[in-house]
């Protein structure tokens, strides 16, 4: 469900063409041939989108502000009124709220008097009203203007003037949606609802994970990446990878490319679900010594209880990674499940807001093996580790290259769910909805 925060919510910010950014990523149309119809070939993607401040500053107004909901946090992390976190959605702070109504609201974590920040703190509880500590402006749990310092002067001299209304001043408010415990924000108005946004396919998958539970927080962290946004959101988008990257997955066989499996994208192309799992029963997977790709270490797990996980969702899926346009993630690998936020901070500089969760209804037992299987993600994680790495690999290795392509054609041109995962489908997808938004 979503509804709207207040009634000031900007307007629809303009998709006009911009030829510059549209010679970045160009989407091509082969020609006819023989017998054969026109096909959308794979994008062609320039090694400068993630290289220039034009592209940057672009993203800000018409991805950030534009028509796409954004990860905010959990209900969980909000269960009474005058509890509040602060966030970002794009570069632009934003104060997440419960109010005595019972209700959550978002806005803009600016003062309307003259910009700085109202809430400096990145959590807190009983939260009354917050006052913006330059000139002691203060707003209430809704965003709106409710007391401005020596308003009226000091003995009868200074202060506002008489036109003055507190009514017309207060920073933008969030249009919100909450879905399965999790929170959305959006400047927009024209943004469909969550639902509509979604599709039933992804809004399935989050309801698979999270539907009817309530979430416990384990832990969080913020991971610094040294690499453009993108980078990292093709990454998450990109299960052709996976395997070959990581070796830790091969090595314990917990993700092949042979395993059972699937890549659902949906028709707007910037969400996905990449899915697997493990068949205990299946022969060894000789593949990857075929292709001369390492695919096993000496290493042992000293503890291997650490992957001795429990029957979750009853559907044999033993990891399921699913993308929300712009910059959500939710994970589930085996039991370790997270939420991950994605916030860019500069050309080359973007931060990863991870967010581990149990569930309330889980034993002892249970809560060990989350805590456990934590280890294979985030920063040093078994697995994540080399996530952390080598969208950095990719920055470095395209600075000099900025007029070069890559190449984006492995399972087709299409941006298409898919029964194989040796695809770059929702690779493709994420720069079709990308293309979309940015009105190229």
């Amino acid at each position: 469900m979503d509804r709207v925060a207040g009634p000031d919510i900007p307007a629809g910010q303009d998709h006009a063409h911009d030829a510059g950014l549209a010679d970045q990523i160009a989407v091509l149309v082969a020609p006819q041939g023989r017998g054969h119809q026109p096909r959308l070939n794979p994008v062609e993607l320039r090694a400068r989108v993630f290289q220039t401040e034009e592209s940057y500053r672009t993203e800000q107004q018409r991805i950030f502000h534009g028509p796409s909901w954004h990860y905010l946090a959990l209900e969980v992390e909000l269960p009474e009124p005058g509890d509040f976190r602060t966030t970002k959605i794009g570069d632009t702070p934003v104060i997440v709220t419960r109010d005595s109504d019972g209700e959550i609201y978002a806005f803009e974590n600016r003062c309307a008097h003259r910009g700085a920040l109202i809430c400096l703190d990145t959590q807190g509880k009983g939260k009354k009203d917050f006052s913006c500590v330059y000139h002691a402006w203060t707003y209430d749990r809704q965003g709106n203007l409710t007391g401005v310092a020596f308003k009226d002067g000091v003995k009868g001299k200074g202060g506002m003037p008489d036109t003055f209304r507190m009514q017309d001043h207060r920073p933008r408010k969030l249009r919100i949606a909450l879905l399965h415990g999790l929170i959305f924000g959006s400047f927009s108005e024209d943004v469909p609802l969550i639902e509509d946004y979604l599709g039933e396919e992804i809004s399935s998958r989050i309801e698979r994970v999270l539907g009817g539970r309530t979430p416990v927080v384990l832990g969080r962290f913020t991971q610094v990446l040294p690499n453009n946004w993108k980078l990292y959101m093709e990454n998450v988008k990109d299960s052709y990878h996976a395997s070959i990257l990581h070796l830790f997955f091969t090595t314990f066989e917990l993700n092949t490319l042979s395993q059972k499996g699937a890549i659902i994208v949906d028709e707007s192309g910037g969400h996905h679900v990449s899915y697997s799992a493990i068949d205990r029963e299946a022969q060894k997977d000789l593949e990857y010594a075929k292709q001369q790709i390492r695919s096993e270490s000496e290493y042992k797990l000293a503890d291997p209880s650490l992957l001795q996980g429990f029957d979750e969702y009853h559907d044999g899926v033993t990891l399921q990674i699913l993308s929300v346009f712009p910059t959500f993630v939710l994970q589930q690998i085996q039991n370790a499940i997270a939420v991950r936020q994605i916030v860019p901070r500069a050309i080359d500089k973007t931060d990863v807001n991870w967010t581990y969760i149990g569930f309330t209804d889980d034993t002892p037992e249970k809560r060990l093996t989350r805590i456990k299987q934590g280890n294979l993600v985030g920063p040093a994680g078994y697995i994540s580790m080399e996530d952390g790495c080598v969208g950095g690999f990719v920055q470095r290795g395209i600075a000099g290259a900025s007029g070069q392509e890559a190449v984006l054609e492995m399972g087709g041109s299409q941006a298409q769910s898919s029964e194989s995962r040796v695809t770059e489908a929702s690779v493709r997808g994420f720069w079709k909805a990308y293309r979309s938004n940015m009105g190229l």
